[in-house]
């Protein structure tokens, strides 16, 4: 199996060094590329060296976290973004995930949680910290402004499980033959009426409305 590739991204070097020492372990499946100390040289390193994962560490000197992984996303990088951050403030929270982020994850989680967090934000899952994914759930109970219609059709529904399940546009278009601009303007109906923003949020969303079962 091929190693998953790793930048992290964090402004502590004792971080840093603590983070490449324990994805270096022998057999662990894991590959750091390379190390930055803010989020303007993170988004340098993740361009040039393609990692299948970025760690992201949210305040930092010289470059923040939020800031980075909207550059990211602008430049269309192929690398998921895991949050890795001692912050679940809804000031730090929300940002990040509407920025891009495909997971939240706090540095008390243990090693094999964040083992396993990495595996899924490779795959394109998303990946919350229990307290993130409450405060997401929260911020979805009550929109602003709840649209007028909030039932999803059966095909909205069924994009929202392959959502669910990690699975990007692109792949969502082949296994329903349909376009993938077809499924951009779904998932543009689907967070009008669940009143979100992004995946990330419509998934919480779904599950807490009951739409994709209950988590």
């Amino acid at each position: 199996m091929t190693d998953i590739t790793l930048l992290i991204v964090d402004d502590h070097p004792v971080v840093r060094d603590g983070l490449r020492g324990m994805f270096a372990a022998e057999g662990s499946g894991f590959r750091v590329l390379g190390e930055a100390p803010d989020g303007v040289r993170g988004v340098e390193l993740a361009l040039e060296l393609d990692p299948d994962v970025v760690l992201m560490d949210l305040r930092m000197p010289g470059g923040g976290g939020v800031d980075a992984i909207a550059a990211l996303a602008r430049h269309g990088a192929r690398s998921r973004v895991l949050v890795l951050t001692t912050y679940d403030t809804d000031t730090d929270t929300l940002p990040a995930i509407e920025a891009g982020a495909t997971g939240y994850l706090l540095k008390d989680a243990p090693r094999e949680e964040l083992f396993a967090a990495v595996r899924a934000a490779a795959e394109g899952r998303t990946v919350l910290s229990p307290a993130v994914a409450s405060r997401l759930v929260t911020a979805v109970r009550a929109p602003a402004a709840p649209p007028a219609d909030t039932t999803l059709s059966a095909r909205e529904a069924e994009i929202l499980a392959l959502v669910a399940r990690g699975t990007a546009n692109r792949a969502i278009a082949a296994e329903l033959f349909i376009s993938e601009a077809t499924v951009k303007t779904h998932l543009t109906h689907i967070y009008g009426k669940l009143g979100v923003k992004d995946r990330a949020a419509a998934v919480a969303a779904g599950y807490d409305r009951g739409i994709l079962g209950r988590s």
